[in-house]
């Protein structure tokens, strides 16, 4: 029973040391989507070549990834994003086929938190197509396959590149810190006592 007493401050430890690394549950949404094209749940035409999301709250010098994937389940190439205005991202897409597209975003918000979420909207043939959006005419977007990942705003596991290297760095601390303490637990609980010697 000793030992089991001994263990619990161990496991305690842990358990703050991964709150403190790894926080706790994930905030609301601080960044939320006010306006797409095409937007959550509308029908467009095929041929649409351009999407836009705007945001509110936007980090500024981050620029959303964004992912979108066809009514057959395939990828559908898209260019890199950019940002116009501050908070409108523009990017564009290989002409989108009929049926239910389904778009993924990820963005970081001002006090950055990084957040993704998805909607989905239909596009059909009888729809006439999409113009570019105002706040995205203009701009010189990058044609649609070509890297969408590189650079600083590159995520991973939906973390940003620093903060995905601060967790692994926090996870090997607190793994470190678990052998440590369970090597001294396991050293406290071993009889101090000497045998007596028998002839």
């Amino acid at each position: 029973m000793r030992g089991l007493r001994l263990l619990r401050a161990p496991v305690a430890l842990l358990g703050c040391l991964g709150v403190l690394l790894f926080g706790g549950p994930p905030a609301y949404a601080h960044t939320a989507l006010k306006d797409a094209t095409p937007a959550p749940g509308s029908r467009v035409g095929t041929g649409t070549n351009v999407i836009s999301l705007t945001f509110a709250r936007l980090k500024p010098g981050t620029t959303p990834k964004v992912s979108l994937v066809g009514s057959d389940g395939t990828t559908v190439p898209v260019g890199r994003p950019q940002v116009a205005a501050g908070s409108v991202t523009c990017a564009a897409v290989s002409p989108l086929q009929a049926g239910v597209a389904t778009l993924t975003y990820t963005v970081t918000a001002a006090d950055g938190d990084t957040q993704t979420n998805a909607f989905q909207f239909e596009v059909s043939d009888r729809v006439q197509a999409m113009t570019a959006p105002a706040a995205c005419q203009g701009l010189n977007l990058a044609a649609p396959g070509t890297d969408t990942g590189g650079g600083e705003d590159g995520m991973i596991l939906g973390l940003g590149r620093g903060e995905a290297l601060a967790v692994a760095a926090g996870a090997v601390v607190v793994i470190a810190a678990g052998a440590f303490l369970a090597a001294r637990v396991r050293r406290g609980a071993r009889p101090t006592g000497r045998r007596r010697a028998t002839w």
